[in-house]
């Protein structure tokens, strides 16, 4: 059975163990790659393997349905609840019409598009993760999604913006629907994650098929 309860270890201990630090008791992400890490248990062996792949002045992002403790020598630097979603129904492909695969050569445009809406971390490699598709206007980079985390059998969708001057034309909706579609024509479940009070986001998701799977504990931690 697939561990979406802990869907970082997963990921990185199965199919994107090329993109992963660390060893049998705990796992991150390079740091170029995203800022999520997981210990495999809540013991106290692997809490401290977890806090040996932090640097300082870096956070680690941890989700789990569960909370993880706090890894001796290490703080809470934030907290927060979020929420899991998985479909309900195969999900149709809604376009846009002139969306385009985005690679290396936009790469610049997506961190910076990143950066200013800020939909979750996005690093200078996270675009290498899976396929993500983009929407231009007048040769810019208004609007993006993706995949990022993946587990056997399932994929996230992330990254999912807009810019401001761009907003109320669909292209958050599109797109989502678009690369979830793509990922249920692999054979693929698509899932994805947002903060419990993002209601506008949760709303979108829901009308488009996901339907909420669990909350998730969304935590960062620092070395002290």
């Amino acid at each position: 059975m697939i561990d979406l309860d802990r869907p970082i270890w997963t990921a990185l201990s199965t199919r994107q163990a090329e993109f992963a630090q660390g060893g049998p008791l705990a796992l991150r992400y390079r740091a170029t790659v995203e800022p999520f890490a997981a210990a495999r248990t809540r013991d106290s062996e692997s809490l401290r393997a977890l806090a040996a792949l932090a640097t300082k002045g870096e956070e680690l992002l941890l989700i789990a349905r569960e909370p993880t403790p706090v890894p001796t020598g290490m703080a809470l630097a934030s907290e927060a609840v979020g929420v899991q979603m998985v479909p309900t129904r195969p999900i149709a492909e809604e376009g846009p019409p002139d969306a385009v695969r985005l690679g290396d050569s936009d790469a610049a445009e997506m961190i910076a598009l990143a950066q200013l809406t800020k939909p979750g971390p996005f690093r200078a490699d996270s675009h290498r993760l899976g396929t993500f598709w983009g929407v231009r206007r007048d040769g810019k980079l208004v609007a993006m999604a993706g995949e990022r985390m993946k587990l056997p059998g399932m994929t996230e969708v992330s990254g999912v913006c807009t810019h401001p001057d761009w907003r109320g034309h669909g292209f958050a909706r599109m797109l989502s629907a678009l690369v979830s579609a793509r990922i249920q024509d692999r054979g693929e479940t698509p899932f994805l994650h947002a903060y419990a009070g993002n209601e506008a986001a949760i709303r979108l998701y829901g009308q488009l098929g996901f339907e909420l799977r669990s909350e998730m504990a969304v935590q960062a931690f620092a070395l002290a």
